[in-house]
């Protein structure tokens, strides 16, 4: 994710990101001047063994009493420690602007691992209608932002159990007084979702924390004359991803969205398909009038874009053409790509902030710059496919993004990722740089500047130390060996030294976890 540049000049214990005219990445959500100032946003696990469904076993000081909760104190009460999801099944009927926005079944397949009694689900505000464990009724009741699901008999340990959730409402979209505003957003014809760290609660059951990562399959139904958006790929055949929706009710080819009438009585069903192990917060369900562009990148990677026509910032082509130029390039530098596809959306939305929801990151009605979506694309495999265990990891997602963003400037004859790193580093009373260790900053500056800049400087201070031949192969091995699974800094230093044959704890001690402004 990239933030919003604010300014944050009344308080400056805020956290906050870049100065400039431009929206930032946010690896989720954004810091904006309304609440708290502003419109900010972006797993708990050790450092040891794996337990089933690629989950990382949260470490015992961190995890709570019992199981409803992962016990990550970034997000305090998110996520369930009891179950390890596997899939989740979404049937849903988006009406924007209707009396309730959502009709939802949710159908989620987990592994049980301790015997459950009862457990949770991560859920805000929706309305739920029916719950069945196993295809038995189960009893339901609601403590805050969680659903406890008490099914008919207990779920004993091991067990792969189903659960199926009949819901609907109007989802609201997260209002943290520390992140700010993210999740549900509407746009004048439809629905902008984006939901780092929290927001998949706002319109989906889960299991809300990156440490539990699962596979999905979505069907959306929308007015005839908007197309649903999500992540994966269509289930429709490549010749129908279009601008408008087709007759079978997958996106497709032939007119505008731009111009389509919307119908309240006629609708349109689309399906996509994810994968690969998907954290919630990366999941979206974009809909509203989009021109959606579809082929493959020169290498070989199948590429989806979609634009809204009424941003006038944004040019299809252009957008897709970049898109494939930077997987590619990304592709070549970290690794192959993870996913079965890349792209991207821009909406009509008034946000502050873009968001790398996986294999299709979201942009607002922001004009756009090349080095914005190098920073998304490089996402995908730093923090969608690498995921954190814990959030207070989280300069694993946006120190490397930022890295990544450096890099494409220079590659395309801007700055040079030295001159950038010796610019920061001159900044020597950079509070919010060097009084913030970015391996742990704290929830309040979960997505601040330190996070970000001092996470990239760390980088290039590893690749100046390593060499760049050492240095790219760290990140390729990285890349490969926690591919499609959550991890620790921990992790990433013992790659950084087993490649590097060299002790590295003190540097990362340095760069990482003290205050002060590390020595050259």
């Amino acid at each position: 994710m990239r933030l919003d540049r604010v300014r944050i000049a009344a308080d400056q214990s805020l956290p906050s990101r870049r100065r400039g005219p431009r929206p930032v990445s946010r690896g989720a959500a954004a810091l904006t001047a309304a609440a708290l100032a502003g419109t900010l946003t972006a797993c708990l696990g050790g450092s040891g063994d794996r337990e089933p469904g690629g989950r990382i076993p949260a470490p015992p000081e961190a995890a709570a009493p019992q199981q409803h909760t992962i016990g990550d104190p970034y997000v305090p009460g998110d996520g369930n420690a009891g179950y390890d999801v596997q899939h989740y099944d979404l049937t849903l009927a988006v009406t924007p602007g209707g009396v309730a926005e959502l009709d939802g079944t949710a159908e989620i397949t987990a592994v049980a691992l301790q015997r459950l009694p009862s457990f949770n689900l991560d859920l805000s505000g929706l309305r739920v209608s029916r719950i069945t464990v196993n295809g038995a009724p189960a009893r339901q009741r609601r403590d805050g932002d969680e659903l406890i699901v008490s099914p008919s008999r207990p779920v004993e340990k091991g067990a792969r159990f189903t659960v199926r959730v009949r819901y609907s409402g109007t989802p609201r979209p997260v209002s943290d007084p520390v992140l700010g505003r993210y999740g549900w957003i509407r746009t004048p014809d439809g629905v902008f979702v984006a939901c780092q760290p929290s927001g998949a609660r706002t319109w989906f059951p889960a299991n809300d924390h990156p440490s539990d990562k699962a596979t999905f399959d979505f069907e959306i139904t929308v007015p005839d004359g908007l197309t649903a958006i999500a992540n994966g790929e269509p289930g429709a055949p490549p010749d129908r991803v279009g601008g408008s929706t087709g007759s079978d009710g997958a996106p497709g080819g032939g007119g505008s969205p731009g111009v389509s009438p919307i119908s309240a009585r006629r609708s349109t069903t689309a399906t996509w398909r994810v994968k690969e192990p998907m954290a919630t917060y990366l999941a979206t369900v974009t809909v509203g009038r989009f021109e959606v562009k579809r082929d493959r990148t020169p290498g070989g990677v199948t590429n989806i874009s979609a634009v809204d026509p009424s941003v006038p910032t944004a040019d299809l082509e252009r957008f897709h053409a970049k898109n494939a130029e930077i997987t590619d390039e990304w592709a070549r530098r970290f690794g192959p790509y993870p996913f079965s596809s890349t792209g991207g959306l821009v909406d009509n939305a008034q946000v502050g902030f873009a968001l790398e929801t996986q294999t299709r990151p979201v942009y607002g009605s922001y004009g756009l710059d090349d080095t914005l979506l190098a920073h998304e694309l490089a996402h995908q495999w730093f923090g969608n496919s690498v995921s954190v265990a814990r959030w207070k990891d989280i300069w694993l997602n946006e120190g490397f993004a930022t890295y990544a963003e450096w890099m494409w400037a220079e590659k395309a004859g801007g700055q040079s990722v030295q001159s950038k790193f010796d610019e920061l580093y001159a900044d020597a009373d950079s509070r919010e740089l060097w009084d913030v260790p970015p391996g742990n900053p704290g929830r309040a500056r979960m997505f601040g500047r330190s996070v970000y800049d001092r996470g990239g400087m760390t980088l290039h201070a590893l690749r100046t130390k390593v060499g760049d031949d050492t240095f790219f192969t760290i990140l390729k091995t990285w890349t490969k060996e926690r591919r499609h699974s959550s991890a620790t800094t921990e992790q990433f230093i013992e790659v950084a030294e087993r490649v590097s044959g060299r002790q590295l704890d003190s540097f990362f001690d340095d760069w990482l976890y003290k205050r002060g402004r590390p020595s050259r």
